[in-house]
């Protein structure tokens, strides 16, 4: 449970090495493994990771919970990370656990990952992915929802200081936008063209998100033309999806990816 040790596992080699934090609850190897992909400085404690572990409690399956770089009770720099590092930690823990079916669960910028992993292990194909559900997702959100949001002062932070510093609602720290962070978001676009996931995906959307609008997932949808998705909009609900309300959605969108799952 969230109060046990965590186990580590070391990713990259040399001076790009770090300890990738992640706890494993069991379940059977033929059944889906839930895999837990947080937010931008969240970690594997937060109250939909540990409700995505007690889901899969309830149904009998294993659920993976990492912290990327930076984060949580991981190793490594906050300012070194990037898109495509964190998604190598996630692959690399998903590989470790050498589950061959996945349910992947994208929050915010997780949905981001998510999008990215599902890509990777598809032409990778060493683990099959059933099923997603992406909680205000936030695919390509540098380019997106920051790049045009900045002012001069931050666009000159950027180019002197290689990175700008924000309010955080979420944190008495502020959030720290690195250059980059913001050049390897680019190289890590989805929203470019048809994403094919193989998969049921299942998006939960409040209308009322401060940080990424209901018309981005929008968006979202529309790149999705060859996929079964569902979209649900929360008419009051913000960022966190993490009210009693908001959870019990996210098991009801677990649940119907796993109708023909006996076990």
């Amino acid at each position: 449970m969230a109060d046990e040790k965590p186990q580590f596992l070391t990713v990259g080699t040399g001076a790009d090495t770090r300890d990738i934090a992640w706890r494993l609850s069991q379940g059977p190897k033929d059944r889906p493994l839930l895999v837990w992909l947080g937010g931008y400085r969240s970690d594997m404690k937060g109250t939909k990771a540990l409700e995505l572990e007690g889901f899969a409690h309830d149904k009998g399956l294993a659920c993976l919970r990492l912290d990327y770089s930076g984060h949580g009770e991981s190793g490594g720099e906050f300012r070194d990370g990037s898109i495509s590092r964190w998604l190598e930690e996630a692959l690399a823990v998903i590989a470790h656990t050498a589950f061959q079916r996945l349910i992947l669960v994208g929050s915010s910028m997780g949905g981001w990952i998510a999008l990215r992993a599902v890509a990777e292990l598809r032409k990778a194909k060493t683990a099959g992915v059933e099923g997603m559900v992406l909680i205000a997702p936030a695919p390509d959100f540098t380019m997106d929802l920051i790049e045009p949001s900045l002012g001069e002062t931050e666009r000159k932070s950027l180019a002197d200081k290689g990175y700008f510093e924000e309010h955080s609602e979420y944190s008495p720290e502020p959030n720290i936008f690195t250059a980059k962070l913001m050049d390897d978001g680019r190289a890590n676009r989805v929203l470019t063209g048809i994403i094919e996931t193989g998969c049921p995906v299942h998006i939960l959307q409040g209308m009322n998100d401060p940080d990424v609008p209901w018309r981005h997932a929008m968006k979202l949808v529309e790149h999705l033309p060859a996929d079964d998705v569902v979209i649900s909009l929360v008419k009051d609900g913000d960022h966190r999806l993490s009210r009693p309300e908001d959870l019990a959605l996210m098991r009801r969108a677990l649940a119907a990816l796993l109708p023909g799952d006996h076990g």
